[in-house]
């Protein structure tokens, strides 16, 4: 049973760390910036030099070959804007799982009617649906 609670609490501590603000910002930052040097890569490569080897004659391209290079930059620009789409997507879904329920020193505003089981204002002595007098725990 010891084992059962230490992975519990191991876990729920990586999940901790894991969905901190300043970790997912990281991975995303690095995944970003992967998927930029690829446009950067592809930009140069593909567009600056071929402009360069036809300027130095260094090479000579037909019309057919200087297409294929506008592609394939094309290419890698929306493959980094699909890449960017997703991490929008699994950032936002991130927040949100992590706004849902009660944020650490939060005091709650509601509470549950010990006859009905209705959620009721935390500050109410009688509860609205069933009319019961709520008791204050001492």
């Amino acid at each position: 049973m010891k084992e059962v609670g230490f992975m519990k609490k191991f876990i729920d501590e990586f999940k901790t760390f894991a969905l901190k603000g300043n970790m997912v910002d990281m991975a995303v930052g690095i995944v970003i910036g992967s998927a930029f040097s690829g446009i950067v890569t592809s930009f140069t490569d593909n567009l600056i030099n071929p402009i360069l080897n036809v300027v130095t004659g260094g090479a000579r391209y037909n019309w057919q070959d200087i297409s294929v290079f506008i592609s394939s930059f094309l290419t890698a620009l929306i493959n980094f804007l699909i890449m960017a789409f997703v991490l929008f997507c699994i950032v936002k879904a991130i927040n949100k799982l992590t706004s849902i329920g009660p944020k650490k020193g939060e005091k709650p505003t509601t509470k549950k009617c010990p006859y009905c089981l209705s959620e009721i204002d935390i500050k109410a002595i009688r509860c609205p649906h069933c009319t019961s007098m709520i008791e204050e725990k001492a």
